[in-house]
């Protein structure tokens, strides 16, 4: 059934349009969206001819994007490219957050390290596909890298320096420092306001959706001076000789650690909002929560001393905890996987327990934050469209994906989407087999009863058929092998949508 409103009046009157029912969620060009059985009523600056919806209106012809996180400058940077005019909105410096520090666009607040860049890992996949997909976000981490073993690590400065400086020498970007209160609903928008949107906006997008708040607590690792750690103690490693010394390690023994372990269960925590349920994101534990499910959770998980041999005992230690390097003139580590809620001078007091760390000096403690998300199944479409108002897009974790990298795949998505709506084109589909396309396929068709957010791992790519899998009976193996069937695809369908299907920059060695 169809609806139409109209406003003004003689030569004034628009047409509305805006889809209110369900669309089936696949990629759909803005001029075969009226064709569906289905309650519309037409959006301002549309109109019908030839049997399509076509612009006649200024506010039409740009695309907003709200949000200079990173899925938002990916966003704007792949809408830009295709020709598409943009409107950055970036509330920062006007109105602050309660974990960014400076006003600076992609500011990483978290840790510097964009995971695994191994390749026949999903992350790498992931990495990888944006890579040959033109992406500005890892172009600028290839540029700004710091050591980091296996992983992608960025120094957080240069990379959101060299970010801010592409976006605003783009002649197609306008970025406008001014915050959004409201989502506008009558031109193509990205929402893209990550984990950290304003309470007011928030307030907008519940009554845009039509749903609760969804949200988690996420909590920061803290940074400590590099010539404050002990260097006759701290031995430089990476687990299983991968990356060389790129880390240090301070190592424990069993009865350094048990003292450790009881004053980190004991010590005060900075209280929560209070009548609020505590959520935490399964794979980004404050140590602390960590802690508390057994007394060797950590030296399974970011305390694990497997595959590290220090030079000084020649044996392997009880526990170890890892400093990664913070920016290219290493005068900074963070703590890896010790991000926390303690008091500050509670995290000062049981950090420097750690030997090695006895004088550390701190240059950021660990701090938490609440994260914001839409319950996306119940509201997006594969394309990043929401299916009641096809001309709003989401983009990055407020989609309820995880990590740094997958939010900027969700903005790669939405912004040349966006473009192509704003041309009448057909939207994107992307390839089943892909990181990409699995992260896609997840936030519009998971199970809405418990969304959660997640990281690109396997378990969310599109498995082996039975004969690829014949033959290949180690695990490793199988993933390597769907990584290469997966860029494989990939390739073809840069080049079949005329996407450059070249690596645009070096993966890891």
């Amino acid at each position: 059934m169809r609806r139409e409103v109209s406003t003004g009046s003689g030569s004034d009157r628009v047409a509305r349009t805006m889809i209110v029912a369900k669309i089936e969620t696949r990629s759909l060009p803005l001029s075969v969206l009226t064709s569906f059985h289905i309650e519309t009523f037409l959006l301002p600056g549309l109109s019908r001819g030839r049997g399509k919806l076509e612009v006649n209106n200024l506010h039409m012809n740009e695309i907003i994007v709200i949000g200079g996180g990173l899925a938002g400058v990916e966003a704007a940077w792949q809408a830009a490219n295709t020709g598409a005019r943009v409107r950055l909105h970036e509330m920062r410096p006007m109105q602050k957050t309660p974990a960014h520090r400076t006003d600076k666009l992609a500011e990483i607040v978290c840790s510097n390290s964009l995971k695994s860049d191994e390749p026949g890992t999903a992350s790498y996949l992931l990495k990888e596909e944006l890579r040959r997909g033109g992406s500005l976000v890892m172009q600028a981490a290839a540029a700004t890298r710091v050591p980091a073993g296996a992983a992608l690590a960025v120094d957080r400065a240069q990379f959101a320096e060299y970010v801010t400086d592409k976006i605003e020498s783009h002649s197609q970007i306008e970025l406008v420092r001014k915050e959004l209160t409201q989502i506008p609903r009558d031109v193509i928008t990205i929402v893209a306001t990550g984990p950290l949107t304003s309470d007011s906006l928030t307030a907008d997008i519940i009554e845009l959706t039509d749903d609760d708040q969804l949200y988690f607590y996420d909590a920061i690792a803290p940074i400590v001076a590099a010539d404050s750690v002990d260097h006759s103690i701290a031995f430089r490693a990476a687990r299983y000789g991968k990356g060389g010394d790129d880390y240090l390690n301070c190592p424990l023994n069993e009865v350094e650690y048990a003292q450790f372990y009881q004053a980190l269960v004991e010590a005060n925590s900075v209280p929560l909002q209070r009548f609020e349920e505590t959520r935490w994101f399964e794979a980004c534990l404050p140590i602390e929560e960590l802690a508390r499910r057994g007394v060797d959770t950590l030296r399974y998980g970011p305390m694990k001393p497997v595959g590290l041999i220090n030079p000084y005992t020649g044996e392997q230690p009880y526990a170890a905890v890892q400093l990664r390097q913070e920016n290219l003139m290493a005068d900074s580590y963070s703590l890896v996987g010790f991000q926390n809620h303690l008091r500050y001078g509670e995290q000062a007091r049981v950090l420097r327990m750690v030997p090695g760390l006895e004088r550390a000096e701190f240059l950021q403690f660990g701090q938490i934050h609440r994260n914001t998300y839409i319950n996306a199944p119940r509201t997006l479409a594969a394309t990043m469209q929401m299916r009641e108002h096809p001309n709003i897009f989401f983009a990055g974790q407020i989609t309820g994906v995880e990590g740094y990298v997958e939010s900027v795949a969700m903005g790669w998505l939405a912004g040349l989407n966006a473009a192509r709506l704003l041309k009448s084109e057909e939207l994107l589909r992307v390839p089943p087999r892909s990181a990409i396309g699995s992260l896609a396929r997840y936030v519009s068709s998971a199970e809405t009863k418990n969304y959660q957010p997640v990281n690109i791992t396997f378990a969310l790519l599109e498995p082996l058929t039975a004969e690829q899998a014949r033959g290949v009976k180690r695990k490793r193996d199988r993933h390597a092998l769907q990584v290469k069937l997966a860029l494989a695809e990939w390739d073809q369908w840069l080049e079949n949508i005329c996407l450059d299907a070249e690596p645009a920059f070096a993966p890891a060695p």
